[in-house]
């Protein structure tokens, strides 16, 4: 066998390995608890802020508003520091702490200020951890397995929050009223997730191109060269962290954020689906049933972007997308409701875990930290934008050329991201 094929091998072996006994896994058992933990909460807060702290609709987008915000600019700062400190867990296991120790504690909220406090712990929990997160993601498995890898991790994410809800609704089933308690018991999902990333996730971090795992662990093969992973090399300092960033990688993040400006709240398509005549009660099951497809499509998703490159996922996606949207603007019955945002959890399965794969082979493995984070940040910053401008479509031209709208920035977004990695 030559020494190319043993390569070869050794990658693909390494990277079952890695899906199904190391930091693939147990990052996605981590996100499946802590969203679980979350997802406890999540629902029932606009209803304890409002009827039972009394605070009104304007306090809520507040929290709310302040929350993503904040996650946002965080997530940046989070994997530039990942990069600079050269530890990825660490930072991971400061976010999750953090969330798993202030959510409990809105048991104990007396006042709407309360919950804002906690949320916003919450959210800087959520920022410290993304970026370095889906570094150490990228940086556990071989190129060829990062779609599968960011796959499970989502299907992971999706699946607690589906559990999440469920959970919660059950414990009010025996214990009717006790929104506080249930408010405390989601500690515990919370402090395990931390516990099994303090015992079973290992530190590996990958310096120009080959990863560099802790002295007690295994030393992985390097990862198969890409055409779009550059050798690190020394950053003057004071530069802009933009200017940090590979040109490549620029470009798909400004196509990113054109596609963002046109992908609103989802909140919207719950506000059409009763439009088309699913009544109130239903609606949590739709989004339960959303949920459910999400996670069934993300890890196939991740490995279509494997063996046929994450651009191409990407794109199908966004073609997706663009048809869902368009079709919700021409439904007209309840179950075009039900089948479309079926087929809407498509888009996230082509898209989710393609994204992050992508941004990982662009990215210098030296700022493979700042990159990921400002990828989040991009995102976060546009979805608010996003939501305004739809809502301002759908006040004044109504819901069918908001959705239309919707459609045609994805359209565009896919005809320009060939485009923007065409030197890639």
């Amino acid at each position: 066998m030559s020494r190319s094929e043993t390569s070869s091998t050794d990658a693909r072996a390494y990277g079952l390995r890695a899906l199904l006994g190391g930091n693939v896994l147990w990052l996605s058992v981590i996100s499946l608890l802590n969203d679980t933990a979350s997802e406890m909460i999540y629902p029932l807060l606009p209803f304890f802020l409002v009827s039972i702290l009394g605070a009104g609709p304007a306090f809520l987008g507040l929290v709310e508003g302040i929350a993503e915000t904040t996650a946002s600019l965080v997530k940046l700062a989070g994997g530039w520091l990942s990069d600079r400190l050269r530890r990825r867990k660490a930072l991971v296991g400061w976010g999750y702490g953090l969330a798993a120790a202030a959510r409990p504690f809105i048991a104990l909220a007396g006042s709407p200020w309360h919950v804002l406090g906690l949320r916003f712990a919450d959210r800087v929990g959520k920022g410290v951890r993304s970026a370095p997160r889906d570094a150490l993601l990228a940086e556990s498995v071989p190129a060829n397995r990062r779609g599968t890898a960011f796959g499970l991790n989502r299907a992971a994410d999706h699946a607690g929050a589906v559990l999440g809800p469920l959970v919660a609704s059950g414990l009010l089933l025996l214990l009717p009223g006790r929104l506080r308690l249930v408010f405390a018991l989601a500690a515990i999902p919370g402090i395990i997730a931390v516990l099994l990333l303090l015992w079973r996730v290992r530190e590996v971090f990958s310096e120009q191109g080959r990863a560099v795992p802790p002295r007690d662990a295994t030393p992985a093969p390097p990862a198969p060269p890409t055409p779009d992973a550059a050798p690190g090399v020394p950053v003057p300092p004071g530069l802009p962290a933009w200017a940090e960033l590979d040109p490549a990688f620029r470009r798909y993040l400004l196509v990113v954020v054109l596609f963002t400006l046109g992908n609103s709240s989802d909140a919207f398509l719950l506000l059409r689906a009763q439009q088309l005549g699913i009544s109130l009660a239903v609606i949590p099951l739709l989004w339960g049933f959303f949920h459910v497809s999400k996670m069934l499509w993300s890890v196939p998703g991740g490995m279509l972007a494997d063996r046929f490159g994450s651009a191409r996922a990407i794109i199908a996606g966004w073609l997706i997308y663009a048809l869902v949207y368009a079709g919700f603007a021409v439904a007209g019955v309840a179950w075009h409701g039900w089948a479309l945002l079926a087929l809407y959890g498509l888009f996230f399965g082509l898209t989710e875990a393609p994204e992050k794969a992508l941004v990982a082979a662009l990215a210098r493995p030296d700022r493979r930290g700042l990159a990921f984070g400002a990828f989040h940040f991009a995102v976060g910053v546009a979805a608010l934008p996003a939501s305004l401008l739809f809502g301002f479509l759908w006040s004044r031209l109504g819901a069918e050329t908001a959705f239309l709208v919707g459609a045609a920035f994805a359209l565009i977004s896919a005809l320009l991201l060939p485009i923007a990695l065409r030197r890639a």
